[in-house]
């Protein structure tokens, strides 16, 4: 074992202080950085109602409490990590390099493509936002004189003949909705099926979505200190009006108790069926609850990180639990089961009205400065996905994981190369998620088995740490139980991720996530035997008090390979024992 010395380890003096990363903000600003996490409920709000029904709020309440509970083991890893970037993943996998090479660049993998994809689901539902504000649909009613003089027209006589008045109606609106819509929002310039998995239109949509994205990669150009800042005061705009739609309907009698009882699956009972409901949406509900964990991707731009990284994680998570816990209960108890699954709830472009309605008794005034606190809300979101996954990517360059080409960063200290990997990416993803809401959720439940896989690998990476590295200095310490409870937590998300990815957009999700976790193998192996000839860079554990290829000594035995083949055996039990209901 080499020593380093403890500058070293503190992050205040590194082979990397001089190029790489800036060490420019405190814990205060990853927290602004985080504060786009509460924005992500209002992305898959509806869907979770459709999911969950009228055990929707508990869902929510549940899974961000679990996740707060888990942050206090993210918080003790990183701690241990002064001179690196990236989050959890990229802490969590050094513990389980000792053990497999495959299974740590597989941890920092599954963590970036869980994250990344909220830029293209972001973007989506933000432009949809933009198309409502400068092109809306036209609305009629059966009521409405365009629809009864429809109607009444020789020329629409077959087009009705034999239906009756309502089915009449339909037909009337749909037709003059057809009709009316602006040619902002019928532009199309592309149009297809992508293997019958969805179909793909590059319209209006992706434009503004992917204009979107440049906005947020150029804000990121400057650096973290700018992005912090910038995030600060959009932060501000979202949070305070977040806090109000939490509170205020249950101060003026807008929550019904009605609409939370009886506390029952879509099923409506507990049965088999009704389990894997609950759990598919508990699944999915951890990739928005969880995700405040991003407040410790910036360790390694931490003026002071041995105390910056407990305080910003922490923060984070109690906003979280807070806000999460306060919207989902107001929109259950406002708009019922019905309201919630709405089409436009659903795909998130209603849900501003929906707010305008329960503070504001649908004022057009407040409504609108909702719609604009939900845009800034999901570029706030869009944002804070590239800071945190493209340092994911940025560290694992470094550390010789991922592709070589991804550890540059510009004059600034912005991780730029990982940043354009992101985007070309996310723009691909854009043509998925812009076009139907089946590929929306598809790539939602993909990209959660990669999550749950980082979780779990990263719970029980903090006793790995422990056992292995007892004597490194640890700026927070857990308590035993808890990181005991929380290793149990890993597991669990685990029979979650079984049981429950086949609930969102295609059954086959568990596979097509498991399947595009495994890609990384290959381009780690080309990474590590052809560019590296099998060496790892000798900075990669300098914090564990090791150099060279010196990995330490695998002082945990055959724990870690009993604690994969567990995990392995509880996928698939949860996903061959919980069905939906026939």
């Amino acid at each position: 074992m080499t020593l380093v010395s403890n500058a070293e380890r503190s992050g205040h003096a590194s082979v990397e202080d001089a190029t790489g990363l800036h060490r420019a903000i405190d814990w205060k600003g990853a927290f602004w950085i985080a504060s786009g996490v509460p924005a992500l409920v209002l992305i898959s709000i509806g869907g979770m109602g459709a999911t969950a029904g009228k055990l929707a709020f508990l869902v929510w309440a549940l899974s961000v409490l679990m996740g707060f509970v888990q942050a206090y083991s993210y918080a003790e890893i990183a701690g241990l990590f002064a001179n690196k970037s990236g989050g959890a993943a990229v802490y969590g996998a050094a513990a389980w390099l000792r053990y497999s090479k495959l299974t740590a660049p597989l941890s920092v993998w599954c963590n970036w493509y869980a994250w990344s994809p909220v830029l293209s689901l972001g973007c989506a539902v933000a432009a949809g936002y933009i198309l409502n504000a400068v092109a809306p649909l036209p609305v009629f009613t059966s009521e409405s004189p365009e629809v009864i003089a429809w109607l009444k027209m020789a020329a629409h006589a077959a087009a009705i003949d034999g239906k009756s008045a309502e089915e009449a109606a339909k037909v009337a609106i749909a037709a003059l909705t057809e009709a009316g819509t602006p040619a902002l929002r019928a532009f199309k310039l592309v149009s297809f099926s992508f293997f019958g998995l969805a179909n793909i239109e590059i319209g209006a949509t992706f434009f503004i979505g992917a204009a979107l994205m440049l906005v947020a990669f150029a804000i990121q150009h400057r650096g973290i200190l700018g992005t912090a800042r910038v995030q600060m005061w959009i932060g501000l705009l979202v949070v305070v009006p977040m806090l109000i739609v939490g509170v205020v309907p249950f101060l003026n009698g807008s929550v019904h108790a009605a609409n939370f009882s009886p506390l029952l699956p879509p099923a409506g009972s507990w049965s088999n069926g009704g389990w894997t409901q609950f759990f598919g949406a508990l699944f999915i509900a951890g990739w928005s609850t969880y995700a405040f964990e991003t407040a410790v991707c910036y360790t390694r731009e931490f003026k002071n990180p041995g105390s910056d990284t407990k305080k910003s994680i922490i923060s984070a998570g109690l906003l979280c639990v807070v806000l999460y816990a306060l919207v989902a209960a107001t929109f259950q108890g406002y708009l019922g089961l019905d309201g919630m699954t709405a089409p436009d709830i659903v795909d998130g472009t209603g849900v501003a009205a929906a707010m305008g309605n329960m503070v504001g008794s649908g004022s057009p005034i407040i409504t609108h400065l909702l719609e604009m606190m939900m845009i800034l809300a999901l570029i706030l979101a869009i944002m804070m996905a590239m800071a945190g996954s493209s340092r994911t990517l940025y560290q694992g360059g470094v550390d010789g994981w991922l592709p070589k080409f991804l550890a540059h960063t510009n004059a600034h200290g912005a991780p730029t190369r990982a940043m354009w990997t992101d985007l070309v990416f996310n723009l691909g993803l854009l043509t998925f998620a812009a076009s139907d809401a089946t590929a929306y959720y598809l790539i939602l439940s993909i990209s959660n088995v990669g999550y749950m896989l980082f979780i779990f690998l990263n719970l029980q990476a903090t006793w790995i740490h422990r056992i292995d590295s007892p004597d490194i200095p640890r700026p927070y310490r857990a308590p035993n139980w808890l990181v005991a409870f929380n290793a149990l937590l890993g597991f669990f998300n685990l029979l979650l991720m079984g049981a429950g990815a086949k609930v969102w957009g295609n059954p086959n999700a568990l596979w097509y996530g498991l399947a595009f976790a495994l890609v990384i193998i290959p381009v780690f192996l080309y990474r590590h035997y052809v560019q590296d000839k099998g060496r790892f860079p000798d900075h990669m554990l300098v914090d564990l008090d090791l150099k060279g290829q010196d990995l330490g000594a695998r002082r945990a035995g055959l724990l870690p390979y009993l604690t994969l083949a567990a995990g392995a055996a509880v996928v698939l039990f949860g996903h061959f024992y919980f069905q939906l209901p026939g």
